[in-house]
């Protein structure tokens, strides 16, 4: 059980607000460590990214650019060589081989970026 204690409301009557706190906290304490432990995270990079519109498409240019250090054009043709697949442009990127070889060796190592790259 996780029961973090909250003390008294700040609002004498209000039965929810450090609650409400409390409870958002450890949900995102819990998923944070379990994006972690799934290998969606690389440093403190969400790379498990699926770019289905605009602004997550962006994104995703964003997170490549961050990981590799790769000018915004770079990124870009990175990113559509490796069909929209954030972990496989950053392996591309870091090791230099063909996004196909970075997809069998992301599948090999269970799809996390960080132990393909240490390979």
């Amino acid at each position: 059980m996780i029961a973090p204690l909250v003390g008294p409301e700040v609002i004498s009557g209000s039965t929810r607000l450090k609650a409400g706190t409390a409870q958002k906290m450890v949900l995102n304490m819990l998923s944070t460590g379990t994006m972690i432990l799934l290998g969606k995270t690389f440093g403190n990079l969400m790379v498990d990214v699926q770019a289905t519109n605009y602004k997550l498409q962006r994104r995703a240019l964003s997170i490549v650019r961050q990981a590799t250090g790769l000018d915004e054009d770079s990124a870009r043709t990175l990113l559509e060589t490796s069909e929209g697949e954030v972990k496989t442009a950053i392996l591309v990127a870091r090791t230099n081989i063909s996004p196909q070889q970075a997809r069998e060796r992301l599948a090999a190592h269970g799809y996390v970026l960080r132990a393909a790259l240490d390979q």
